[in-house]
């Protein structure tokens, strides 16, 4: 009986290194998710943001000139942009998460293509007179970038962004007119809701 007891002594080592490598396994894999998923994306920032599209929304529907409105919009873009980049840089701070660094990098290099193509065929657009085609190609391309980015953030960014790309879609099929209300329910409803969920799920 005595015999046993080294074989037994040698079974619980092997089972409690077993159990500390498993340990060890699921802190890595814990870890490697975490850094996969950018999260410090703007939740209560990006309802603010959305309470901007919404005035740039009421403010540009008063512009009878091409120029005045487009000038409206780039304003309301600016602003938004810059309380994004803040709020951004204010969350990942307060998470300890870096925004040019792993997950961040990739959710801003998401990013950056669609806005760039974006800013290209505005010019391209409004030079050939035909400024009433802008909302679509804002809602649909702001969609891709925030669908794009998305993949390397938490799963309500690319649902968001596909509303967008459908709203966008949406506003190139009705009339001209409808341009300034669907992009007041894009960039003003679409933000504040899916910013107020951020904000409430994901701290701020």
């Amino acid at each position: 009986m005595f015999r046993d007891r080294p074989a037994i002594g040698k079974e619980s080592e092997r089972s409690a290194a077993a159990e500390e490598a498993l340990g060890s396994l699921r802190y890595i894999r814990d870890a490697m998710a975490r850094s996969e998923s950018f999260t410090a994306v703007p939740g209560w920032g990006g309802a603010v943001m959305g309470v901007v599209g919404l005035t740039g929304a009421i403010v540009a529907s008063t512009r009878e000139q091409p120029s005045e409105w487009l000038q409206v919009w780039l304003g309301a873009a600016g602003v938004a942009a810059a309380i994004g980049v803040v709020s951004i840089v204010r969350k990942a701070r307060r998470v300890g998460e870096p925004v040019f660094g792993g997950a961040g990098r990739k959710f801003l290099l998401g990013i950056l293509p669609a806005v760039f193509a974006a800013s290209i065929l505005t010019m391209v657009l409004y030079e050939a007179g035909l400024p009433d085609r802008l909302p679509g190609l804002w809602l649909l391309m702001f969609g891709v970038a925030v669908v794009t980015a998305g993949f390397a953030s938490i799963r309500l960014i690319p649902l968001m962004g596909l509303a967008f790309m459908l709203l966008g879609v949406v506003a190139f099929l009705i009339p001209a007119s409808w341009g300034d209300v669907m992009m007041g329910i894009g960039f003003g409803g679409i933000n504040i809701v899916f910013g107020v969920v951020i904000g409430l799920r994901h701290g701020g």
